[in-house]
């Protein structure tokens, strides 16, 4: 019984109320509350604040979220090697990456996956801003640059470099710069992460790097969006070959300032801080690991 409370407690804070968990699993709201109560009784603590509007996670509610989830993870995964043997993987994977990438190499994956593994399923948000893996239930996601928080098991899947990249017709309009400096007469095409704006390109090794702010007639937070925006020859941008890579390669883009490219960027796989890990995890991490690395 305490398992089956866990996990309606962690279903009303993945819903936001007592009331969206108890319609989703068929529960009347006293049978919630009961429930919840109970919890909090078998702890001695109160898991969560709770108003006529809104609920929010005291302190060891957060922590038994958090912990839950992978205690519940492993438990589903204990079954299915029970019920079904050990080669037998399912459940749900949550899965966060770029929006361009996600939509190409890691969908590809996916996709792959799951017609090796019928009984899992797969949400995948796709994202170029700030994701709190652990506080929106993520069980991986793959970002690129440096990881700030400490807290997060990391798994490195290579480093790539940051091309500076622009469709020919757009050349062919505007002329191709020669050097870094002469991005600023040109129309660049500019992410967004959250509130902070990449126009500030640092270009050439860490000893020789130059930096430009540059500017343009278009700013988005999809990197998919701004990769087509460049594809139609509206300006030029600075993306990572992981995404502009095939690209280049069919020439519908044309590598510039080459020899001022930076330092290569990590990109890495990121999952929340515990020691046990479900096998459904593991076993698309590493697919994905696989295909990254290939470099091809």
């Amino acid at each position: 019984m305490l398992l089956n409370n866990i996990a309606l407690f962690q279903k009303i804070v993945e819903k936001g109320s007592l009331s969206a968990a108890g319609r989703e699993l068929g529960l009347s709201p006293t049978t919630v509350s009961e429930r919840l109560s109970a919890l909090e009784a078998h702890y001695g603590i109160v898991l969560l604040n709770r108003t006529t509007r809104a609920i929010s996670l005291t302190e060891e509610g957060r922590t038994l979220v958090e912990g839950a989830k992978h205690v519940l993870g492993e438990i589903e995964d204990l079954e299915t090697r029970i019920r079904h043997g050990a080669q037998t993987l399912s459940g749900l994977i949550r899965v966060s990456a770029p929006s361009d990438l996600g939509r190409t190499i890691v969908s590809e994956q996916i996709n792959l996956f799951l017609a090796q593994h019928p009984s899992i399923s797969v949400e995948l948000l796709l994202s170029d801003g700030y994701i709190d893996i652990v506080g929106q239930g993520f069980d991986m996601a793959v970002r690129f640059g440096t990881v700030i928080d400490s807290s997060l098991r990391v798994r490195s899947m290579g480093e790539w470099r940051r091309l500076v990249c622009a469709a020919p017709a757009y050349l062919a309009r505007h002329g191709t710069p020669r050097a870094p400096a002469d991005l600023k007469d040109h129309n660049c095409l500019v992410m967004r992460f959250g509130v902070n704006l990449d126009n500030v390109w640092r270009l050439g090794p860490h000893a020789m790097q130059q930096i430009v702010t540059v500017q343009g007639d278009r700013v988005a937070n999809d990197s998919a969006l701004v990769r087509q925006w460049a594809l139609d020859g509206h300006g030029i941008m600075f993306r990572s070959e992981l995404d502009v890579g095939p690209d280049i390669r069919a020439g519908r883009l044309v590598e510039l300032l080459a020899e001022h490219a930076p330092p290569p960027t990590p990109i890495q796989m990121l999952f929340p801080p515990s020691r046990a890990q479900p096998r459904r995890v593991r076993a698309l991490a590493d697919q994905l690991a696989a295909r990254l690395l290939q470099r091809d």
